[in-house]
């Protein structure tokens, strides 16, 4: 993933009643500033009609209702927006909400850890405090229910997907790839290297809330043992000892 920072919005039509603004093709650090830029925005001052706004790494979907505007007066409203942020380069908004999620590195919990440092030349606690030292956020909800995508990593974390997949990796896995990290709602497959997992839930359908993260969350790691992770699991409501901090 580069870091090419020329950006082309572009508007495509997303079905009847929807359309989507893209920024790149590739997610670049620039891309994805930006469509978290255009999303907040639209949040905080949407244009008449639209009902849902649901950003991603380097675009955002809105929905509309059709009697209430047309879909070329929208995507008119939307590039007009779209091409203000990407001529300036805009950093991300500040996060509102930081969560702190403990995790336990290595292992059993992690077995790709120790390639992953190889590959970075470092050791694998340095892998481990470079991760819980980032500066991470909420990049987008999708693939699974409430499933985050989680960056970015330092530069030196582009590393590629595995050539093969592993068949099963559990609850909580947390992987990373292309300088981000996936969390792990539910045991799955995956292409991505695990270097940890956490007791936190991603989605919980019982839960009061049952996806807890949103786009724009900070992130950051703690590391746990194994022994920890395992009583935090226990916890009923599925947080597995995560802290939520209001920011603003």
């Amino acid at each position: 993933m580069g870091d090419d920072d020329s950006l082309t919005p572009e508007i495509h039509p997303a079905g009847p009643d929807a359309l989507l603004l893209r920024f790149a093709l590739t997610p670049c650090p620039a891309a994805m500033a930006a469509a978290q830029v255009l999303a907040a925005q639209l949040e905080r001052d949407p244009p008449g009609g639209v009902v849902e706004i649901a950003p991603a790494l380097v675009s955002v979907l809105l929905r509309f209702d059709p009697a209430i505007t047309q879909r070329a007066t929208l995507a008119q409203a939307v590039l007009t927006r779209a091409d203000a942020i990407a001529s300036r380069h805009m950093a991300p908004p500040p996060p509102t909400r930081r969560w702190t999620i403990p995790a336990a590195f290595g292992g059993e919990n992690g077995p790709h850890l120790e390639q992953v440092a190889r590959k970075l030349s470092i050791t694998p606690a340095a892998a481990i405090a470079q991760v819980c030292d980032s500066e991470l956020r909420v990049l987008a909800i999708g693939f699974a229910p409430g499933q985050p995508y989680i960056g970015l990593l330092p530069e030196p974390w582009d590393l590629p997907r595995l050539s093969d997949l592993t068949p099963s990796v559990p609850a909580g896995a947390v992987v990373v790839a292309v300088r981000q990290i996936v969390m792990f709602g539910a045991p799955s497959a995956t292409g991505w290297r695990q270097i940890a997992r956490s007791a936190f839930r991603t989605f919980l359908p019982e839960r009061a809330e049952p996806m807890p993260l949103r786009p724009g969350d900070a992130i950051r790691y703690a590391p746990v043992s194994d022994s920890e992770i395992a009583t935090l699991a226990r916890h009923e409501d599925g947080l597995g000892g995560a802290k939520l901090e209001v920011l603003a």
